[in-house]
């Protein structure tokens, strides 16, 4: 008998069907990966599993079989007994899974009391072991902490240890690493890899990554439009996969893919950086976040600066784009003015298309507010112009009208391009522009990218912490590591022969197929 039984299941939000008879198994000790777009309808399944759906959803049908038990029919009261004693869920988001007014420990004895496991005493203890099996340093002090004074990669482990404080006999994982870097991910892979040995926990992921699913699932069931397309043993899905969607998928993930390094070009350089520095003062004492950085960005090609959060990529770059003032050192665009115009020459595209765009404006005069600002025309020219745009980023025409909600996350990112094109710059500065996306939306943004490189001639500053993407977009790159840079030079030479002990552990954290 398979631990969980998911058969012919059905949901839908307010009357529209999101899960389409979904079917699928999960064995004692295994690890199926459930991977898809967003929408496909998988995160909807696994909280259909664990009765957490929202009130909007209805479970129309199908049977949810943990053992012998058809949870499908349980009362919200009677699944309080299972989620936690036999069920686990380690959330996506540990910035807004955790409560931030209570400290991490008594949130984790919260669930030890809910079950009746013991008394103050025992709960205390237990709450110390389980921080201490997750890996988090010094877990007296910890347990004593709030949310936010911990990393986003420790609060994942207070997370876990919150999923696996009764040793469930299922953990479902959704998208427990989307929000960390690459070394910190795989940590938390292992963890839960070495969890899952210890107990022989079974383990739902959730994922829309392709690699983090090929490099930990021993199955894999493949969604869209909340139906299964496929289904089967990982390693005969990677190698010969049956449906042309779970096909395009596997081509559209960096970390999957093969494709040739960019080459660096000879010309001259259209940013330089100097012995850059940044320090943030509170009280006598000071931080510098950036350190001594120095580097240049040959015309037309890309440049990547990586590196884990608190690394100083950003903050390099708020400063090329003159959103921060250096404490020391300099910054060069070549051919930018100085003053208002420089805004012109030099654009930025966030990493939050959702955030970027003001919500109350159509994407008209989102598109043309840098033409207004900059005097361009008048009004039938602005929108000229914009329409231009946009054909320029593959949208159609009709998207002028129509306002950031309406859109999907990798339209609302290509609304943020045109309006960064839209004064004509010669260089972009993108801040982990594609780190929000699905995969095949993100290798949409790549190739948008560089057929615009292309075309234009732009120069790009890359910031990013998936090394997948860098080696796909980048002719040059930079690793830097608490604000210095440890490692410059072509993608290539970077990738296959890593100079600097971070830069391999780095490299060494992508993840890879199972063989």
């Amino acid at each position: 008998m398979s631990l969980l039984d998911v058969r012919d299941l059905a949901v839908s939000y307010d009357g529209r069907p999101a899960v389409r008879g979904v079917s699928f198994t999960v064995e004692p000790g295994e690890v199926v990966a459930v991977v898809g777009e967003s929408g496909s309808g998988k995160t909807t399944t696994a909280h259909s599993i664990i009765g957490l759906l929202p009130r909007n959803a209805s479970l129309d049908g199908g049977r949810v079989l943990l053992g012998e038990n058809d949870l499908a029919t349980w009362s919200p009261r009677r699944m309080e007994s299972v989620r936690g004693a036999q069920i686990g869920l380690v959330p996506q988001d540990p910035s807004n899974s955790l409560d931030p007014v209570k400290t991490v420990g008594a949130q984790i004895a919260e669930v030890l009391r809910i079950h009746k496991r013991g008394d103050r005493a025992a709960v205390r203890r237990r709450v110390v072991e389980l921080l201490t099996r997750v890996g988090l340093p010094d877990p007296e002090t910890r347990a004593r902490q709030y949310p936010h004074e911990l990393s986003g990669g420790m609060r994942q482990r207070v997370l876990i240890a919150i999923a696996v404080a009764l040793e469930p006999r299922l953990i479902i994982a959704d998208e427990p690493t989307s929000a960390l870097d690459v070394t910190v991910q795989r940590r938390i892979l292992d963890l839960i890899d070495d969890l899952r040995a210890e107990f022989g926990t079974a383990v739902l992921l959730v994922t829309h990554d392709l690699g983090v699913a090929a490099s930990r699932s021993d199955r894999l069931v493949v969604m869209k439009d909340g139906r299964v397309e496929e289904q089967g043993p990982t390693r005969e899905i990677l190698a010969a996969p049956a449906a042309a969607y779970t096909g395009r998928l596997l081509r559209d993930a960096p970390a999957l893919s093969a494709r040739p390094f960019r080459e660096p070009v000879a010309a001259e350089p259209a940013i330089v950086v100097r012995d850059l520095v940044k320090e943030f003062r509170s009280g006598p004492r000071a931080f510098r976040a950036v350190d001594g950085v120095s580097f240049e960005v040959p015309r037309g090609t890309t440049h990547a600066l990586v590196g884990e959060s608190g690394s100083g990529k950003t903050t390099t770059a708020r400063m090329v784009v003159r959103f921060a003032e250096p404490t020391s050192g300099t910054v060069t665009v070549a051919g930018a003015p100085e003053g208002r115009g420089f805004r012109r020459h030099v654009q930025l595209v966030h990493q939050n298309p959702y955030g970027s765009l003001d919500p109350r404006q159509a994407v008209a005069d989102i598109v043309e507010e840098p033409l207004r600002n900059f005097r361009f025309g008048d009004r039938a020219a602005r929108r000229a112009r914009a329409r231009e745009l946009l054909d320029r980023v593959a949208l159609p025409e009709d998207v002028l009208s129509r306002r950031p909600r309406e859109l999907s996350g990798g339209q609302r990112q290509r609304v943020a391009i045109a309006r960064a094109l839209a004064a004509g710059p010669e260089v972009l500065v993108l801040d982990e522009a594609v780190s929000a996306l699905d995969v095949t939306v993100q290798a949409q943004i790549l190739d948008l990218l560089e057929q615009l490189q292309r075309d234009l001639g732009l120069t790009y500053l890359f910031i990013s912490h998936d090394l997948a993407v860098v080696r796909q977009i980048s002719h040059t790159v930079s690793v830097m590591n608490k604000g210095r840079i440890v490692e410059s030079g072509s993608t290539r030479r970077v990738f296959t022969d890593p100079a600097d002990d971070y830069t391999r552990e780095l490299l060494a954290a992508i993840p890879e197929p199972v063989r």
